[in-house]
């Protein structure tokens, strides 16, 4: 598995190799001893599957004080995945990290602990799928407003026919502020 560094410490785009032929392909999208040598997580006590047509945006989720880090992927269509930076500590905090995620290029991304997390599908039929290094916790539910002008996600939204497609959770979420972090 290929590791492609971004600009945000401990936010990784990962590359499977891909054995392919006239029958089809196989890879390999999680190895215990792959991620222990690469010093990520190997437990993961919940999966997660959404589906979605073109344009629904999802996110900015975290979870806060029991936090989750996600190994994402898609396996059928297009979504821009998204993480923005919430560790205090950080010098890249409150900075965000976009990537396309399709069944076409195969990538995973790794989202850490730490993170808020959201994607936007780019067409229909969309399968995203997540492994999470923690149970989802409802008392621990948090977000923040995925068009928030202090963050400036870059979102491809020239990519829709109209407006992003949101839940009515998150079109409720609040405005970033680090105290709810």
């Amino acid at each position: 598995m290929k590791v492609v560094t971004t600009p945000i410490a401990g936010l990784w785009v990962l590359e499977p190799r891909v054995f392919e032929d006239e029958r089809g392909f196989f890879y390999e999208t999680f190895s215990e001893r792959t991620f222990r040598e690469l010093g990520l997580p190997t437990g993961f006590p919940q999966d997660n599957h959404s589906h979605s047509r073109k344009g629904v945006l999802r996110g900015l989720h975290f979870q806060s004080p029991n936090p989750q880090g996600k190994l994402v992927r898609v396996t059928a269509g297009r979504a821009w995945d998204v993480a923005v930076d919430l560790r205090k500590d950080s010098p890249t905090f409150g900075k965000s990290f976009g990537v396309e995620l399709s069944a076409k290029n195969r990538k995973l991304f790794w989202v850490p602990e730490g993170f808020a997390h959201g994607f936007l599908t780019l067409e229909d039929g969309t399968d995203f799928l997540y492994k999470c290094t923690a149970l989802y916790s409802p008392a621990d539910d948090r977000g923040f407003r995925w068009d928030d002008p202090t963050l400036a996600v870059q979102w491809p939204l020239d990519q829709l026919d109209g407006a992003p497609l949101l839940s009515p959770k998150d079109e409720k979420l609040p405005l970033f502020n680090p105290a709810l972090v």
